[in-house]
């Protein structure tokens, strides 16, 4: 991990996180922690969007209730990414998988979640 940034500001010493909050805290699975907080946000925009009790958008998103409770409360360690992404086609979303052309900079290519 690189040396964080950091800057004061009135007397106050901040630090500019990665842009992965599970990276900056050293979260083993860091990446995947990230993704998955990517699309439980936007599983619950779109439950709230349509207005869904949590019954509902279990029945919909073919995620049992107290899952998907835990889901909306941030506690989503026990859910793959593959029932979050196959929840969110059960919600109407059209999702893709694209592999990019190798990285030259890094032996590891990233993973990033997209939303069009």
């Amino acid at each position: 991990m690189q040396t964080p940034k950091k800057f004061v500001m009135n007397g106050t010493e901040f630090e500019i996180g990665s842009g992965n909050v599970y990276a900056d805290l050293d979260f083993p699975d860091a990446e995947e922690m990230f993704i998955k907080a990517q699309l439980a946000c936007k599983i619950t925009e779109i439950i709230k969007a349509r207005g869904w009790t949590q019954q509902q958008a279990a029945l919909k998103s073919g995620i049992a209730q107290s899952k998907l409770s835990q889901m909306l409360r941030g506690q989503f360690h026990s859910i793959s990414e593959a029932k979050m992404m196959e929840c969110l086609t059960r919600l109407g979303r059209p999702v893709q998988i694209v592999v990019g052309p190798p990285s030259r900079k890094k032996s590891v290519g990233p993973v990033q979640v997209v939303f069009a």
